[in-house]
Protein backbone atom coordinates (compact mmCIF):
# COMPACT_ATOMS: atom_id res chain seq x y z
CA UNK A 1 0.00 0.00 0.00
CA UNK A 2 1.41 3.42 -0.98
CA UNK A 3 2.27 6.01 1.63
CA UNK A 4 0.74 9.42 0.85
CA UNK A 5 2.29 12.72 1.91
CA UNK A 6 0.20 15.89 1.73
CA UNK A 7 2.65 18.81 1.47
CA UNK A 8 1.37 22.14 2.81
CA UNK A 9 3.57 25.28 2.54
CA UNK A 10 2.72 27.76 5.31
CA UNK A 11 3.55 31.42 5.78
CA UNK A 12 1.88 33.18 8.72
CA UNK A 13 -0.99 30.71 8.75
CA UNK A 14 -1.69 30.52 12.49
CA UNK A 15 -5.34 31.47 11.92
CA UNK A 16 -6.02 28.49 9.67
CA UNK A 17 -3.39 25.88 10.51
CA UNK A 18 -5.46 23.91 13.07
CA UNK A 19 -8.40 23.84 10.67
CA UNK A 20 -6.19 22.68 7.82
CA UNK A 21 -4.61 19.97 9.98
CA UNK A 22 -8.00 18.63 11.07
CA UNK A 23 -9.42 18.64 7.52
CA UNK A 24 -6.40 16.92 5.98
CA UNK A 25 -6.10 14.36 8.76
CA UNK A 26 -9.73 13.47 8.19
CA UNK A 27 -8.99 12.96 4.48
CA UNK A 28 -6.08 10.65 5.35
CA UNK A 29 -8.14 8.65 7.83
CA UNK A 30 -10.94 8.19 5.32
CA UNK A 31 -8.52 7.00 2.61
CA UNK A 32 -6.85 4.61 5.06
CA UNK A 33 -10.25 3.15 6.05
CA UNK A 34 -11.05 2.58 2.38
CA UNK A 35 -7.71 0.81 1.87
CA UNK A 36 -6.44 3.31 -0.71
CA UNK A 37 -3.29 4.49 1.14
CA UNK A 38 -0.96 3.20 3.86
CA UNK A 39 -1.82 3.76 7.52
CA UNK A 40 1.36 5.81 8.08
CA UNK A 41 0.47 8.42 5.48
CA UNK A 42 0.91 11.95 6.74
CA UNK A 43 0.54 15.71 6.34
CA UNK A 44 3.85 17.57 5.95
CA UNK A 45 3.62 21.24 6.94
CA UNK A 46 6.46 23.45 5.66
CA UNK A 47 6.99 26.61 7.71
CA UNK A 48 8.30 29.29 5.34
CA UNK A 49 9.89 31.62 7.89
CA UNK A 50 6.57 32.64 9.45
CA UNK A 51 6.63 35.56 11.89
CA UNK A 52 3.60 34.35 13.87
CA UNK A 53 2.90 31.12 15.81
CA UNK A 54 2.69 28.89 12.74
CA UNK A 55 5.66 26.71 13.70
CA UNK A 56 4.52 26.40 17.32
CA UNK A 57 1.15 25.16 16.11
CA UNK A 58 2.85 22.67 13.79
CA UNK A 59 4.83 21.35 16.76
CA UNK A 60 1.63 21.08 18.79
CA UNK A 61 -0.11 19.15 16.02
CA UNK A 62 2.91 16.88 15.64
CA UNK A 63 2.97 16.20 19.38
CA UNK A 64 -0.75 15.32 19.33
CA UNK A 65 -0.60 13.31 16.07
CA UNK A 66 3.04 12.22 15.63
CA UNK A 67 2.35 9.87 12.71
CA UNK A 68 -0.20 11.91 10.78
CA UNK A 69 1.40 15.37 11.17
CA UNK A 70 5.04 16.14 10.43
CA UNK A 71 6.88 19.38 9.86
CA UNK A 72 9.75 21.13 8.11
CA UNK A 73 11.02 24.45 9.42
CA UNK A 74 12.93 26.55 6.90
CA UNK A 75 15.62 28.89 8.22
CA UNK A 76 13.98 31.93 6.63
CA UNK A 77 11.26 33.10 4.29
CA UNK A 78 12.10 31.90 0.78
CA UNK A 79 8.72 32.22 -0.93
CA UNK A 80 5.89 29.85 -1.79
CA UNK A 81 7.56 28.09 -4.73
CA UNK A 82 10.76 27.31 -2.81
CA UNK A 83 8.84 26.25 0.31
CA UNK A 84 6.70 23.89 -1.75
CA UNK A 85 9.83 22.51 -3.41
CA UNK A 86 11.41 21.92 0.00
CA UNK A 87 8.34 19.97 1.07
CA UNK A 88 8.23 17.87 -2.10
CA UNK A 89 11.91 16.96 -1.97
CA UNK A 90 11.71 16.17 1.75
CA UNK A 91 8.67 13.94 1.22
CA UNK A 92 10.24 12.25 -1.81
CA UNK A 93 12.33 9.82 0.23
CA UNK A 94 9.67 8.93 2.81
CA UNK A 95 6.53 8.62 0.68
CA UNK A 96 5.31 6.97 -2.50
CA UNK A 97 2.99 9.73 -3.67
CA UNK A 98 2.57 13.39 -2.74
CA UNK A 99 -0.25 15.90 -2.93
CA UNK A 100 0.55 19.60 -2.66
CA UNK A 101 -2.09 22.01 -1.38
CA UNK A 102 -2.23 25.44 0.25
CA UNK A 103 -3.11 25.83 3.92
CA UNK A 104 -6.03 28.21 3.32
CA UNK A 105 -8.44 25.33 2.45
CA UNK A 106 -9.67 27.12 -0.68
CA UNK A 107 -8.83 24.03 -2.71
CA UNK A 108 -11.36 21.25 -2.22
CA UNK A 109 -9.72 18.53 -0.10
CA UNK A 110 -12.47 16.06 -1.02
CA UNK A 111 -11.03 15.62 -4.54
CA UNK A 112 -7.79 14.22 -3.12
CA UNK A 113 -9.49 10.81 -3.15
CA UNK A 114 -10.20 11.21 -6.86
CA UNK A 115 -6.54 12.13 -7.38
CA UNK A 116 -5.45 8.99 -5.56
CA UNK A 117 -7.83 6.90 -7.69
CA UNK A 118 -6.31 8.34 -10.86
CA UNK A 119 -2.85 7.61 -9.48
CA UNK A 120 -3.84 3.99 -8.94
CA UNK A 121 -5.14 4.06 -12.50
CA UNK A 122 -1.64 4.80 -13.80
CA UNK A 123 -1.27 8.60 -13.66
CA UNK A 124 1.97 10.08 -12.34
CA UNK A 125 0.69 13.67 -12.16
CA UNK A 126 -2.90 14.70 -11.46
CA UNK A 127 -3.73 18.41 -11.67
CA UNK A 128 -6.38 20.05 -9.53
CA UNK A 129 -8.21 22.44 -11.86
CA UNK A 130 -10.82 25.04 -10.96
CA UNK A 131 -14.14 24.64 -12.78
CA UNK A 132 -14.76 28.38 -12.97
CA UNK A 133 -13.79 31.75 -11.48
CA UNK A 134 -17.16 33.22 -10.53
CA UNK A 135 -16.01 33.82 -6.94
CA UNK A 136 -13.11 36.01 -8.09
CA UNK A 137 -13.35 39.74 -8.50
CA UNK A 138 -13.66 41.07 -12.06
CA UNK A 139 -10.07 42.34 -11.93
CA UNK A 140 -8.58 39.05 -10.69
CA UNK A 141 -10.64 36.96 -13.11
CA UNK A 142 -9.69 39.14 -16.09
CA UNK A 143 -5.99 39.31 -15.23
CA UNK A 144 -5.85 35.54 -14.63
CA UNK A 145 -7.36 34.86 -18.05
CA UNK A 146 -4.94 37.30 -19.66
CA UNK A 147 -2.06 35.63 -17.84
CA UNK A 148 -2.85 32.16 -19.18
CA UNK A 149 -3.38 33.51 -22.70
CA UNK A 150 -0.08 35.40 -22.50
CA UNK A 151 1.74 32.29 -21.29
CA UNK A 152 0.31 30.31 -24.18
CA UNK A 153 1.36 33.08 -26.60
CA UNK A 154 4.89 32.94 -25.18
CA UNK A 155 5.04 29.20 -25.75
CA UNK A 156 4.86 28.17 -22.08
CA UNK A 157 2.91 24.98 -21.40
CA UNK A 158 0.54 25.37 -18.47
CA UNK A 159 -2.75 23.83 -17.37
CA UNK A 160 -5.52 26.43 -17.51
CA UNK A 161 -6.92 27.38 -14.07
CA UNK A 162 -4.42 25.17 -12.28
CA UNK A 163 -2.26 26.56 -9.49
CA UNK A 164 -0.21 24.26 -7.21
CA UNK A 165 -2.85 21.76 -6.12
CA UNK A 166 -1.62 18.50 -7.65
CA UNK A 167 -0.69 14.89 -7.03
CA UNK A 168 2.73 13.55 -8.02
CA UNK A 169 4.10 10.03 -7.93
CA UNK A 170 7.51 9.40 -6.44
CA UNK A 171 9.14 9.01 -9.85
CA UNK A 172 7.57 12.30 -10.99
CA UNK A 173 9.06 14.05 -7.96
CA UNK A 174 12.38 12.31 -8.68
CA UNK A 175 12.35 13.80 -12.18
CA UNK A 176 11.36 17.19 -10.80
CA UNK A 177 14.35 17.09 -8.41
CA UNK A 178 16.65 17.10 -11.46
CA UNK A 179 15.47 20.61 -12.37
CA UNK A 180 17.97 22.71 -10.44
CA UNK A 181 17.11 26.25 -11.55
CA UNK A 182 16.73 29.04 -9.04
CA UNK A 183 13.89 30.80 -10.87
CA UNK A 184 11.02 28.46 -10.08
CA UNK A 185 7.63 28.44 -11.73
CA UNK A 186 6.26 25.04 -10.75
CA UNK A 187 3.04 25.09 -12.75
CA UNK A 188 5.15 25.57 -15.89
CA UNK A 189 7.77 22.98 -14.91
CA UNK A 190 5.40 20.09 -14.21
CA UNK A 191 4.23 19.64 -17.85
CA UNK A 192 7.91 19.31 -18.83
CA UNK A 193 8.26 16.15 -16.73
CA UNK A 194 6.06 14.13 -19.05
CA UNK A 195 4.56 10.83 -17.88
CA UNK A 196 0.83 10.18 -17.86
CA UNK A 197 -1.26 13.05 -16.50
CA UNK A 198 -4.91 13.77 -15.80
CA UNK A 199 -7.06 16.44 -14.14
CA UNK A 200 -9.70 16.61 -11.44
CA UNK A 201 -12.11 19.55 -11.34
CA UNK A 202 -13.47 21.36 -8.31
CA UNK A 203 -15.06 24.60 -7.14
CA UNK A 204 -12.71 26.86 -5.23
CA UNK A 205 -13.95 27.96 -1.81
CA UNK A 206 -13.52 31.13 0.22
CA UNK A 207 -10.46 31.28 2.42
CA UNK A 208 -11.19 29.55 5.77
CA UNK A 209 -9.38 32.19 7.85
CA UNK A 210 -6.56 34.71 7.67
CA UNK A 211 -5.49 36.82 4.71
CA UNK A 212 -4.19 36.01 1.26
CA UNK A 213 -0.40 35.79 1.01
CA UNK A 214 -0.45 36.58 -2.72
CA UNK A 215 -1.14 40.30 -3.21
CA UNK A 216 -1.03 41.90 -6.66
CA UNK A 217 2.72 42.58 -6.45
CA UNK A 218 3.56 38.92 -5.81
CA UNK A 219 1.13 37.76 -8.48
CA UNK A 220 2.80 40.01 -11.05
CA UNK A 221 6.22 38.79 -9.92
CA UNK A 222 5.12 35.16 -10.31
CA UNK A 223 3.72 35.92 -13.77
CA UNK A 224 6.98 37.50 -14.91
CA UNK A 225 8.99 34.59 -13.45
CA UNK A 226 6.80 32.21 -15.42
CA UNK A 227 7.35 34.05 -18.69
CA UNK A 228 11.06 34.79 -18.28
CA UNK A 229 11.91 31.30 -16.97
CA UNK A 230 10.45 29.49 -19.97
CA UNK A 231 10.54 31.86 -22.93
CA UNK A 232 12.82 34.36 -24.68
CA UNK A 233 9.97 35.65 -26.80
CA UNK A 234 9.89 39.06 -25.03
CA UNK A 235 13.45 39.69 -26.25
CA UNK A 236 12.49 38.48 -29.71
CA UNK A 237 9.52 40.85 -29.66
CA UNK A 238 11.82 43.76 -28.80
CA UNK A 239 14.06 42.80 -31.71
CA UNK A 240 11.05 42.75 -34.02
CA UNK A 241 9.86 46.11 -32.70
CA UNK A 242 13.33 47.56 -33.27
CA UNK A 243 13.34 46.36 -36.88
CA UNK A 244 9.85 47.80 -37.39
CA UNK A 245 10.91 51.19 -36.01
CA UNK A 246 13.96 51.21 -38.30
CA UNK A 247 11.70 50.57 -41.31
CA UNK A 248 9.31 53.35 -40.20
CA UNK A 249 12.29 55.67 -39.68
CA UNK A 250 13.56 54.98 -43.21
CA UNK A 251 10.11 55.74 -44.61
CA UNK A 252 10.04 58.94 -42.56
CA UNK A 253 13.47 59.87 -43.92
CA UNK A 254 12.28 59.37 -47.50
CA UNK A 255 9.22 61.50 -46.77
CA UNK A 256 11.38 64.21 -45.20
CA UNK A 257 13.75 64.30 -48.19
CA UNK A 258 10.85 64.47 -50.63
CA UNK A 259 9.32 67.32 -48.63
CA UNK A 260 12.66 69.14 -48.55
CA UNK A 261 13.27 68.95 -52.32
CA UNK A 262 9.68 69.90 -53.17
CA UNK A 263 9.79 72.87 -50.81
CA UNK A 264 7.01 71.63 -48.51
CA UNK A 265 9.03 71.66 -45.31
CA UNK A 266 6.96 71.95 -42.15
CA UNK A 267 8.88 72.45 -38.95
CA UNK A 268 7.18 70.53 -36.13
CA UNK A 269 8.47 70.67 -32.59
CA UNK A 270 5.71 68.42 -31.20
CA UNK A 271 6.36 65.52 -33.56
CA UNK A 272 10.06 65.69 -32.81
CA UNK A 273 9.57 65.59 -29.04
CA UNK A 274 7.02 62.77 -29.26
CA UNK A 275 9.37 60.66 -31.36
CA UNK A 276 12.27 61.27 -28.96
CA UNK A 277 10.19 60.32 -25.93
CA UNK A 278 8.82 57.23 -27.66
CA UNK A 279 12.20 55.96 -28.80
CA UNK A 280 13.76 56.79 -25.42
CA UNK A 281 11.04 54.90 -23.57
CA UNK A 282 11.36 51.94 -25.92
CA UNK A 283 15.12 51.83 -25.36
CA UNK A 284 14.72 51.93 -21.58
CA UNK A 285 12.11 49.16 -21.76
CA UNK A 286 14.40 47.03 -23.90
CA UNK A 287 17.41 47.60 -21.65
CA UNK A 288 15.36 46.85 -18.54
CA UNK A 289 13.95 43.63 -19.98
CA UNK A 290 17.34 42.40 -21.12
CA UNK A 291 18.66 43.36 -17.69
CA UNK A 292 16.03 41.15 -16.04
CA UNK A 293 17.21 38.18 -18.06
CA UNK A 294 20.84 38.95 -17.24
CA UNK A 295 19.89 39.21 -13.57
CA UNK A 296 18.28 35.77 -13.71
CA UNK A 297 21.43 34.36 -15.31
CA UNK A 298 23.45 35.98 -12.51
CA UNK A 299 21.28 34.31 -9.85
CA UNK A 300 21.52 30.93 -11.58
CA UNK A 301 25.30 30.81 -12.06
CA UNK A 302 25.96 31.49 -8.36
CA UNK A 303 24.26 28.17 -7.56
CA UNK A 304 23.31 29.16 -4.03
CA UNK A 305 21.06 26.80 -2.03
CA UNK A 306 17.39 27.46 -2.74
CA UNK A 307 16.47 27.00 0.92
CA UNK A 308 17.97 25.92 4.25
CA UNK A 309 16.14 23.51 6.55
CA UNK A 310 16.45 24.44 10.21
CA UNK A 311 14.42 21.65 11.81
CA UNK A 312 12.59 18.48 10.86
CA UNK A 313 9.73 16.80 12.71
CA UNK A 314 10.03 13.53 10.84
CA UNK A 315 12.41 11.04 12.45
CA UNK A 316 10.37 10.66 15.63
CA UNK A 317 7.21 10.20 13.58
CA UNK A 318 8.91 7.58 11.40
CA UNK A 319 10.00 5.62 14.49
CA UNK A 320 6.48 5.73 15.90
CA UNK A 321 5.03 4.56 12.58
CA UNK A 322 7.48 1.66 12.38
CA UNK A 323 6.62 0.58 15.93
CA UNK A 324 2.89 0.66 15.15
CA UNK A 325 3.46 -1.34 11.98
CA UNK A 326 5.45 -4.00 13.85
CA UNK A 327 2.75 -4.21 16.54
CA UNK A 328 0.10 -4.74 13.86
CA UNK A 329 2.21 -7.44 12.20
CA UNK A 330 2.87 -9.05 15.61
Amino acid sequence: MERLAIVVPCYNEEAVLKLASAALREVLSDLVRKGKIAADSFVLFVNDGSADRTWELIEEEHAAFPVQVRGVKLAGNVGHQFALTAGLLTAKDISDVTVSIDADLQDDVSVIEEMVDKFHGGCDIVYGVRKERRTDTFFKRTTAQLFYKLMRLMGVRTVYNHADFRLMSRRAVEEFSKYRETNLFLRGMMPLIGYQTDCVYYDRKERAAGESKYPLKKMLGLAFDGISSFSIKPISMILGMGILIIIVSLLALIYALCSYFTGHVVQGWTSLIVSIWFLGGLQLLAIGLVGQYIGKIYMEVKQRPRYNIEKLLIEEAMSTAEEERKNQEG
